[in-house]
């Protein structure tokens, strides 16, 4: 009975199948129409709801012959939760109560400078994370730490249970349990940094036995587990790379300088001074430096010779007597940092998915993009066997992976170069204050001291730096990416296979538009500098005004769409250059009347106030000679030949006179006496017209 049932149901099949191809073929729709709907009523009530699944299945007549692809090969096997031998809640319940010992300890170590000196001896002190106002100390192991830190909250944002000491937190108190791991992290690793500025060999013996327990652990945990279900398998191993790279670091700094502290004799004032050789050392360039003979400025330089001027302006190269502060040192790492976890979570959120898409892709959805004219067709109308267009789609969808990867890569070293680059410019912003050449960084005099903005301002300036990295990242990959795929789905691909899109459409139906635009801006320009501009040897004036005046007017409307076009262009250049410099807070992105309202540049002129004020080389190491003690312990340092070499410095070395010298200045003498008595002389000099501030002529001061 079941074997008649079913060969009658193949049968109907069939019978619809011709039948529906017979209407199709004749042309007679509407009484085809109504004995085909006939047909399917009778079929339904004889063959009940069996029939109905088998009438759907066969609607579509284009029915594709080839085989299902498998679950298995479109979508990975779901990655089960791995659960390591050391769990990260087991990892945080032990170490938590011994880094909260070690700090403890710690605080023996150190003495109190104002609450009950008298009590105990004046200890246990508050331990200090760094010295951050300080040239010299183990930056490298400060910014590790940070680093860490950082690493750990890109962690946690992500993360089911953000707190590790609680686990299984539930949706509703899970953003609470946020704010609380933003204060735990940092006591958490607490220890790690200030194991170093304690300075003494049983903190350093400490900070190498945490240091090693936590790489130890981490490493361990991501080798029993380096794969995870969250947003792709790799992902969180991958995402813990900067935190274990900063673990490595410290477990050979420390052991580095318990080391040293058996071996290296220090000096006492190196102890108690940090920084001393830094400003010793800076004092010393600036006082050996002499002024270059003979420099004069090259009127024409050559093409390669500005490109490579202005690359080299992007290379930090580090200079002698001079060292970056240890803030800046820290935003940059921390930068650095977020640059590769943002680019790695954009990385694995979009990537494995268009491969996904691409390798499940069927005949049915590319069937359905022909018909919504996404996919170009030879015959949209009929579809045939659509091996072609399958491998369009394919194609396309691996267009678009390249061109995300690829605005992923250029945006990555974008903003690298914009850190380089702000490593750079501060340097330079540094030594014009230290001169006292404020005009030089501000656009307006500021006084160099403290105050509660710039204590603020100087506190977020590494956060601030690090947020403003991850935004600029994620702008420029926006439009990069956009960018990126117009230019290769309206030009690229177009001309790759041979046909025409609406951009080219546009373009050769509009080209006497575009012909009339160009020629008029070239005519206004040939005008401009053959008939109204009269050129002389020291000056230019505006000559055939009536003339002038009959051209402005009659190209006033095709000016017009020239703006048009030079406003786009205006809101594309500073769309571009914004997203690009976004990172850069030694440049403001607004003009300079409303330049305090950018966050991030007047953040930065507030922490240059507290840097050069309170960290100012000359300033410190004039504190350092009057700390200096004046008994013969204290002039033991000072040797007769250390005088005598500053001496030499200070006095630089007069040259006998010759009889060169003296015809130098009487020539001298002559051409001032010349040119007093003849003023007009002056505009004809050479130095006069390759600098327009020589010989006493002052340009007006900037507006404000």
């Amino acid at each position: 009975m079941s074997s008649g049932f079913g060969a009658g149901k193949l049968r109907n099949r069939d019978e619809n199948r011709m039948y529906l191809a017979k209407a199709r073929v004749e042309g007679k729709e509407t009484s085809m129409a109504t004995n085909g709907s006939a047909g399917l009523q009778d079929a339904l009530l004889d063959q009940g709801f069996g029939g109905t699944e088998d009438l759907v299945s066969d609607w579509y007549i284009y029915e594709t012959m080839e085989p299902a692809v498998q679950q298995d090969d479109m979508f990975p096997n779901a990655i089960p939760d791995c659960d390591p031998t050391i769990s990260p809640r087991l990892y945080h319940i032990c170490m938590a109560p011994i880094s909260l010992a070690v700090l403890m300890g710690l605080s023996l170590l150190v003495k109190r400078r104002r609450l009950h000196q008298s009590c105990w001896n004046g200890v246990p002190g508050l331990l200090s994370p760094a010295n951050f106002l300080e040239e010299e100390g183990n930056r490298g192991l400060v910014a590790a730490v940070f680093g860490i830190l950082f690493s750990s909250l890109c962690v946690l944002v992500l993360d089911r249970d953000p707190l590790p000491l609680i686990a299984q937190s539930s949706q509703s108190t899970r953003e609470y349990w946020k704010i609380l791991a933003l204060l735990y992290y940092p006591a958490f690793y607490y220890p790690l940094v200030a194991c170093a500025t304690v300075r003494h060999r049983l903190s350093y013996l400490l900070g190498c036995l945490l240091s090693w327990c936590h790489c130890l652990v981490h490493i361990w945990q991501k080798v029993d587990c380096p794969q995870s279900p969250k947003i792709y398998r790799y992902y969180s191993t991958l995402s813990y790379i900067p935190i274990i790279l900063c673990l490595v670091l410290l477990s050979l700094w420390y052991p580095a300088l318990l080391i040293r502290s058996f071996t290296a004799q220090e000096d006492t004032l190196e102890k108690e001074v940090p920084g001393r050789g830094y400003y010793k050392k800076y004092l010393k360039a600036v006082l050996s430096k002499r002024p270059q003979k003979g420099s004069s400025t090259k009127l024409d330089e050559s093409l390669l010779s500005r490109v490579q001027a202005y690359l080299r302006s992007y290379i930090y190269t580090p200079e002698e007597g001079f060292r970056i502060p240890l803030k800046l040192v820290l935003s940059i790492t921390t930068a650095v940092i977020a640059v590769y976890q943002v680019a790695l979570l954009l990385l694995v959120a979009v990537v494995p998915t268009i491969q996904i898409v691409r390798a499940g892709m069927t005949k049915d959805i590319v069937v359905l993009l022909v018909q919504f004219g996404l996919v170009p067709s030879e015959n949209p109308a009929v579809p045939g066997d659509m091996e072609k267009e399958l491998n369009t789609v394919k194609y396309y969808l691996w267009s678009l992976e390249v061109c995300y990867i690829s605005s992923l890569v250029l945006c990555c070293l974008l903003t690298c170069a914009m850190l380089l680059r702000t490593l750079v410019m501060h340097r330079t912003n540094l030594k014009a204050l230290y001169q006292g050449a404020v005009l030089d960084v501000f656009y307006k005099a500021h006084i160099l001291r403290p105050s509660q903005r710039a204590i603020v301002c100087w506190m977020s300036f590494a956060g601030f730096q690090t947020a403003f990295a991850c935004l600029g990242l994620l702008i420029q990959q926006v439009i990069f990416f956009i960018c990126s795929v117009g230019f290769t789905f309206l030009i690229v691909i177009p001309l790759q296979s041979g046909t025409n899109t609406h951009l080219f459409k546009i373009i050769r139906n509009m080209w006497p538009f575009w012909l009339t635009l160009v020629l008029a801006v070239i005519v206004q320009n040939l005008a401009a500098h053959y008939q109204f501009l009269e050129q002389h040897p020291l000056r230019k004036e505006l000559t055939n005004r009536r003339a002038l005046y009959i051209v402005t007017y009659l190209l006033f409307p095709i000016n017009v769409l020239v703006g048009v076009l030079a406003g786009v262009w205006r809101m594309v250049i500073s769309g571009l250059y914004n997203a690009i410099h976004f990172c850069q807070l030694d440049i403001s992105l607004l003009n300079r009347n409303v330049e305090t309202f950018d966050p991030g540049y007047h953040t930065y002129c507030h922490y240059l106030k507290i840097e050069v004020s309170q960290s100012h080389p000359v300033m410190k190491a004039f504190c350092l000679l009057l700390l200096q003690p004046a008994g013969p312990e204290g002039m033991r340092g000072l040797r007769a030949g250390g005088v005598e070499e500053g001496i030499q410095l200070m006095q630089p070395k007069k040259a006998p006179p010759s009889r060169a010298r003296f015809k130098q200045s009487r020539a001298r003498w002559w051409l001032a006496y010349t040119l007093l008595n003849n003023p007009s002389l002056t505009a004809c000099r050479k130095t006069a017209l390759s600098d327009p501030t020589a010989n006493g002529t002052q340009l007006s001061p900037p507006k404000p």
